[in-house]
């Protein structure tokens, strides 16, 4: 019930929430003075001041978020409190008893209390900032609270906040020489805390607790045998199970039509298996969190490639429809040229391919823009009569994509050649496809059944050949924030390891995961808030300045990153793929044009000592990290100024950061009315430092010119963008979209 004693306490935390805000807090003063005629608990009272504070949210008053925040903020202190017994005046209780409460309880690894002592703990607890808490906008901490603070198994909350960041840091760090660990703890910490970064969301989840695992996503390969596609069948229920992301590529297995054991005709082809695993994308969820979520991949040349480019669409057969997966389409520059020309194009079954010519087309790629292996084996089995084939104009496949992009968003668009040209350990494989979100671009190749056998305790034993199975290790770096703080080269640093230890703590279901994660040592360092940037530093985004920026920012990423990474490889040793590789030869500098002193000495240390991981760059989508984080989401242009951010749970009003009259009318320029050539500009100007891919998102009207979407697409492909992802299509009026009507 309110007293007057709860009447004092709400109107401090009510001038908590206000402190230093831009803001006119005459009503809510009111409210309050009013309170103690009202029956109502200090908790429900809390919730209407927030209630109240979210409805003042608007374009001209977004310190509102922070208001509410701090209102959020003080029920999870006083939650907190009450579940761990500690004071109300420190919400930050004693840190070694919530760990060993939430290790007893089953919800913390073992391994914080067996790796750390009581007086390291109590050391990193002294390191806990709860000032950092107020860094925190409504929608980010409430996102936080709700789907990765530890609670116990009745969901109460335990854990704070700073807490979530400092056992990242532990966790992550835990194996690390003890001379320097609690520095190394220390500066994640630091990095976290401060929202100058974020970890991929199964690492912010999971780390430091005793189930899932760290990774974002995986990518499979499935060879054409029965075998190999149920064993893929189940190997991606496991991984959708424990919250992972799944790319697969479908395109050696055989078309409709084919033959199977010499009958001909016999083959079902690709779109049975695709409902499959549509299938089990809806029947094995996310930790009950969300349905799995699977990306399949087909070349373009691939015979099903018309039924496979349908599976989205809501019209037509639905047996031959998968709703539930996304798409994604793989494209030989030749093909692209074809589409240009308004040639004909050839589509064939990679089961008579390597029956009849011997080789497997996918197998390949054009070693250079215009002219390789790919397209000389292409046009042969074009010649050879011996196959059957079947011609199409180029225009009426690329039609056929755009169609499904406007409904559905997808297929992703995955530019093999350039992919392959650009790959760093090209030595050691091939890359087919990429992931769920686009942006990863690594070496596949399928895991192939040998045999089945009785060992002489008399227990059955399967013999396989493991193949590169692909794993994302993801963080992200905010740049409206690192930047203007002049961060980066202490950020990357820290950054860099703490992507290189999820390697080796990480616990994956499929042992295939874990052989390619240790091949390659493959990281996934990203960006978001590039928009957030812009606007604090005044750059229009359809400016010649932005694109220029944009250059200038990601090498300087990409340079520290891979040098960060070349001092790991000094203490820890280079990734075993390492000898042959782009960076042991020195070809993925001078690919790049990378000809300063700075790049040339970088080069040459490599040479000497090696690099710790063989992929580095890749910048996800991040939504939800950079809602966390108080950013904009990866290098997409904001929806609105102002908008509501709608999940299932909630319905919460949103500006863009740091909103106001100098960075207005940079956001003003949102996703549908800048001119997306802009866009892929950037994204080309980007693209080149990032040894990987960037998920990039096309955001049109539906209503836009077939011309114009086809135009995107060969610009994108023209300027070397490796992958595109959605096309993000909205049927609501578009003002001033003068560029996509032109």
């Amino acid at each position: 019930m309110i007293t007057t004693d709860n009447t004092t306490q709400l109107e401090h935390v009510f001038q908590f929430a206000c402190q230093g805000l831009n803001i006119n807090s005459d009503a809510l003063q009111k409210y309050i003075e009013n309170v103690e005629k009202n029956n109502v608990p200090m908790e429900k009272m809390i919730d209407n001041l927030t209630m109240r504070a979210l409805e003042n949210i608007d374009e001209a008053n977004p310190d509102w978020s922070f208001v509410a925040s701090r209102l959020l903020l003080q029920k999870l202190y006083m939650t907190a409190a009450v579940n761990r017994n500690s004071p109300a005046s420190q919400p930050y209780g004693d840190f070694y008893e919530l760990i060993t409460y939430l290790t007893n309880e089953g919800i913390y690894t073992t391994s914080l209390l067996e790796k750390y002592s009581k007086a390291e703990i109590d050391l990193l607890a002294k390191m806990i900032d709860a000032e950092n808490d107020l860094l925190f906008t409504y929608l980010g901490l409430y996102t936080l609270a709700n789907r990765y603070l530890a609670t116990d198994h009745q969901k109460n909350t335990y854990e704070l906040p700073q807490e979530r960041w400092m056992i990242i840091a532990m966790h992550l760090m835990q194996d690390e020489k003890s001379d320097h660990r609690l520095h190394l703890v220390q500066e994640a910490y630091w990095a976290l805390s401060n929202l100058y970064m974020t970890v991929a969301t199964p690492t912010l989840a999971n780390a430091g607790k005793t189930h899932g695992q760290l990774s974002s996503c995986f990518i499979d390969t499935v060879d054409d045998s029965l075998q190999s596609i149920y064993d893929s069948n189940t190997d991606i229920a496991k991984l959708s199970k424990n919250g992972g992301g799944i790319g697969v590529y479908m395109g050696k297995v055989r078309s409709r039509g084919s033959a199977i054991k010499g009958f001909k005709g016999m083959s079902s082809g690709v779109v049975p298996w695709i409902k499959q695993l549509n299938n089990t994308a809806v029947s094995v969820d996310q930790l009950g969190t969300r349905k799995g979520a699977i990306a399949v991949y087909l070349d373009v040349w691939h015979q099903d490639i018309e039924a496979f480019l349908d599976l989205k669409l809501n019209n037509g057969d639905d047996r031959m429809r998968a709703h539930d997966i996304f798409t994604g389409v793989c494209l030989p520059d030749l093909f692209m040229e074809q589409v240009e020309s308004r040639g004909d194009w050839y589509l064939f079954d990679p089961h008579e391919v390597r029956q009849v010519m011997g080789y497997s087309l996918e197998d390949y790629y054009d070693e250079e823009k215009g002219n390789g292996t790919w397209r000389k084996k292409y046009l042969e089995c074009v010649r050879t009569e011996a196959l059957t084939k079947k011609k199409v104009p180029a225009i009426d496949i690329i039609k056929r994509i755009m169609k499904s992009q406007l409904e559905s968003g997808t297929p992703f668009m995955f530019y093999r050649d350039e992919v392959n040209r650009q790959n760093s350990n090209n030595h050691t494989g091939i890359i087919y496809c990429s992931n769920l979100c686009t942006e990863i671009t690594q070496n596949q190749t399928p895991t192939e059944f040998l045999e089945e056998f009785t060992d002489e305790n008399g227990f059955v034993m399967k013999k396989y050949k493991p193949g590169d199975y692909v794993v994302c290790n993801l963080s992200s770096i905010n740049l409206g924030k690192a930047v203007p703080d002049e961060v980066l080269e202490r950020l990357i640093k820290i950054q860099v390891r703490m992507l290189d230890n999820v390697i080796d703590i990480n616990t994956l279901p499929i042992i295939q995961t874990q052989l390619t994660n240790q091949k390659y040592r493959a990281i996934g360092l990203g960006t978001f808030g590039w928009h957030h940037l812009l606007a604090k530093k005044n750059i229009q985004w359809e400016s010649e300045e932005a694109v220029q920026f944009a250059d200038e920012l990601y090498e300087k990423i990409a340079y520290l990153t891979i040098e960060s990474s070349m001092e790991l490889s000094k203490e820890k040793g280079s990734y075993p793929e390492f000898a042959g590789s782009k960076w042991s030869t020195g070809s993925y500098f001078e690919e790049k044009g990378y000809t300063t002193d700075a790049w040339e000495n970088l080069k040459q240390d490599i040479k000497q000592n090696g690099i710790r991981n063989g992929y580095l760059m890749a910048v996800a989508p991040n939504s939800t990290t950079a809602m966390i984080a108080g950013s904009t989401a990866s290098i997409d242009p904001i929806f609105k100024p102002f908008y509501h951010e709608e999940k299932k749970d909630f319905k919460i009003p949103t500006t863009a950061p740091d909103l106001d009259h100098r960075t207005y009318d940079v956001y003003r320029r949102s996703a549908y009315i800048v001119d997306q050539r802009w866009s892929v500009r950037q994204n080309a100007a980007r693209q080149k430092h990032i040894d990987q891919s960037i998920s990039f998102n096309l955001y049109v009207p539906n209503t836009i010119r077939a011309s114009i979407l086809l135009d995107l697409h060969l610009q994108a492909w023209k300027e070397g963008l490796k992958t595109t992802y959605y096309v993000r299509s909205t049927s609501n009026d578009v003002e001033e979209c003068e560029w996509c009507s032109s």
